[in-house]
């Protein structure tokens, strides 16, 4: 299974994803977790990537593809992987369909954790009011005017991926804002409903 997970933040997820990885035995491709393994293990990418982000720049897209290929190159991504956080824009999905097709390989299904943004809102400034109301400092992630801006930037920047996914058949959008075990099923369904109709056309 070769999956991307949309959503934006707040969505969760990260929940989401871990379930997926434990359910399925693949590892879940963080492009954060990959820019700095990349940097450790010294890659002609990775020394690319030290020197932009020790300036204090933001890292181009074909580094990050390339950074991306690589990883998925790697044994245990073989039989698939779950790429969280990647693409952000539409040039990103077409790049990350270019290097996919020189493998001879291309992605089974994306799945968007859809949430109506003033519910989302709501959850965020009640965990903001908790905090407050206990004494505690509020999670920059959890201010309410922080976190709106980060909604619009998902929206403007995601919402045309979304539609390219779409265009390609391979969107699946889940309620993002129901309990979490129901979307973890509702994925898995729409994943089993992926497997199904792959065995189907390999008998064709």
């Amino acid at each position: 299974m070769r999956l991307v997970l949309l959503g934006p933040p707040g969505a969760g997820k990260g929940t989401q994803a871990t379930r997926i990885v434990t359910r399925f035995a693949i590892p879940q491709l963080s492009t954060g977790d990959m820019l700095r393994q990349a940097v450790a293990e010294g890659t002609a990418a990775g020394l690319r990537v030290k020197h932009i982000m020790d300036r204090g720049e933001l890292v181009p897209d074909d580094v990050v593809v390339s950074v991306i290929a690589n990883r998925i190159d790697h044994s245990d991504a073989v039989s698939g992987f779950i790429l969280d956080g990647f693409p952000r824009t539409v040039a990103q999905a077409e790049a990350l369909d270019q290097e996919l097709a020189t493998r001879g390989i291309k992605l089974d299904a994306v799945l968007e954790l859809e949430v109506d943004e003033d519910a989302l809102l709501d959850r965020i400034k009640g965990r903001a009011d908790d905090a407050a109301s206990r004494g505690e400092p509020v999670r920059r992630d959890d201010n309410p005017e922080v976190f709106k801006t980060r909604l619009s930037v998902y929206r403007e920047q995601t919402a045309p991926v979304t539609e390219y996914y779409r265009s390609q058949g391979l969107l699946n959008v889940v309620d993002g804002l129901q309990p979490i075990d129901a979307v973890t099923e509702q994925l898995a369904a729409a994943l089993a409903a992926v497997t199904s109709d792959q065995i189907r056309s390999d008998v064709r």
